[in-house]
């Protein structure tokens, strides 16, 4: 059927069209010019302004940024900083693999052969031996049937939970569980709630409550806590999963070579078989000393995200170096596993000592990662400068990074540490903190910001 007026001819039409454009444009002039919101300027954001105003607050104070850091050298146990060798708390290299040379050749072998770049999607570019040869060795380490890995840990959070849950679902996480979780769960559009921190009592209460709700419920946990050193009671969350019927996540970014007698993380310190866990995370940035994430389940699990995740569909794949280097890193960690030993040797001998001075370490297990928490934020940078001075590397960690009064210096521990330094680096830390609660520099800072020390 034509869509011509079959009554008007081409002219009497052109002329109709004419006349109900100007018709348009007069009933425009008389309803005088559009309102436009104009976008506010950068430095006019909330956020900014408030990081503008502890800058300058902080600089009243005499207190440096402790933040970005620069390090001229590779970081290991120790690092140079402002041209100064320092004895380094602040790396995840928790095995020493990013200093070891094997990975590093595995690395350089791969960029002669295949270049710096995958230059693509796996998806549509294709994709190398490398990533093949490090997801099937990530699936043997977990004794699952398959693994995919991403260019990013904190990518992989959001691509992959925003593609297995969405409207009508429902995500239950741990209070402390890492931000790229949390943005993941939201992003998806499931229906998201938390349960206080290893409160199992508390999920319980959450499951028995929202059951029969949605049609899937996913419940993410963390094999060992980065702000904490601490782990969930992995065998009552399967306890729970088998009478509740939910997914399982746990994201082992830190467990991973630091938890469990050769470094296989929470399910090898339970007994518990690595398939009752339906998705497994992982980061290749910590103890492998290369960058991606990875995540590890059955064989459908890994088929659909192949070809539904967004970080897998349509981003470059990760580097082949990168590839190379992660599995090189996790072959050594399987081959000499007293590397693992040695670190939770280190990990409890900095408990001890930390608890000898009287510092407060929380509910850390004594491995890889353990937190002296100090409570006020501006103690923490204040003293995390004060170490610096005395040849110290360590981070503080405040609000919002952790609630408020729970500031932090957050040690990570390396199996290549000596003793000795450990020893030094818990007693400096302890005298430091004397001294800055004895002269209170936070109090002149907490007072210019009008807010009680």
């Amino acid at each position: 059927m034509s869509t011509n007026h079959p009554r008007l001819s081409a002219d009497a039409r052109a002329q109709a069209l004419q006349a109900a454009r100007a018709l348009r444009n007069r009933k425009a002039d008389m309803a005088g010019p559009a309102q436009i919101t104009r976008s506010p300027d950068f430095a006019s954001l909330k956020g900014y302004k408030e990081r503008e105003l502890m800058r300058q607050v902080t600089e009243m104070a005499g207190i440096r940024d402790p933040y970005f850091r620069q390090h001229e050298i590779r970081a290991g146990v120790t690092s140079r900083i402002a041209g100064r060798d320092v004895l380094n708390f602040g790396s995840y290299d928790y095995l020493g693999l990013n200093a070891d040379p094997r990975p590093s050749a595995a690395a350089k072998a791969a960029i002669d052969r295949y270049g710096v770049s995958a230059s693509g999607s796996r998806l549509t570019a294709g994709e190398r031996p490398v990533h093949r040869t490090l997801e099937q060795s990530l699936a043997r380490h977990y004794d699952v049937e398959d693994a995919l890995c991403f260019v990013s840990g904190h990518a992989t959070n959001i691509s992959v939970i925003a593609t297995l849950l969405g409207k009508g679902d429902l995500v239950l996480h741990d209070a402390y569980i890492h931000n790229s979780s949390f943005v993941g769960a939201t992003l998806s559009g499931a229906s998201r709630r938390s349960f206080p921190h290893n409160d199992l009592d508390a999920l319980e209460h959450l499951l028995a409550e929202t059951a029969g709700q949605y049609r899937a419920t996913m419940v993410i946990v963390e094999g060992h806590y980065s702000m904490d050193g601490d782990i969930p009671d992995l065998a009552r969350l399967i306890a729970l999963k088998r009478t509740y019927g939910f997914w399982l996540m746990v994201d082992e970014a830190h467990g991973l070579g630091c938890i469990g007698p050769t470094g296989k993380g929470v399910r090898e310190l339970h007994g518990i078989a690595g398939t009752e866990i339906d998705v497994w995370m992982g980061t290749l940035s910590k103890t492998l000393g290369s960058t991606g994430g990875y995540i590890a389940g059955s064989s459908v699990l890994i088929d659909i995200l192949k070809c539904e995740a967004p970080g897998s569909v349509y981003s470059v794949a990760l580097a082949p170096a990168l590839a190379a280097a992660a599995e090189c890193a996790l072959s050594i960690l399987e081959a000499e596993p007293q590397r693992v030993q040695r670190l939770q040797e280190l990990g409890r001998l900095f408990l001890d000592c930390a608890t000898s001075h009287g510092l407060d370490v929380g509910t850390s297990v004594g491995a890889s990662i353990i937190p002296v928490i100090v409570g006020n934020s501006v103690l923490a940078v204040a003293a995390s400068n004060k170490l610096l001075e005395a040849g110290i590397n360590v981070l503080p960690v405040t609000f919002p990074g952790v609630a408020m009064n729970e500031a932090r210096l957050r040690f990570f521990i390396s199996s290549l540490h000596e003793e000795d330094q450990i020893r030094h680096a818990v007693a400096t830390t302890a005298a430091v903190l004397k001294e800055l609660r004895e002269s209170r520099p936070d109090a002149q800072l907490q007072a210019l910001m009008g807010m009680q020390p």
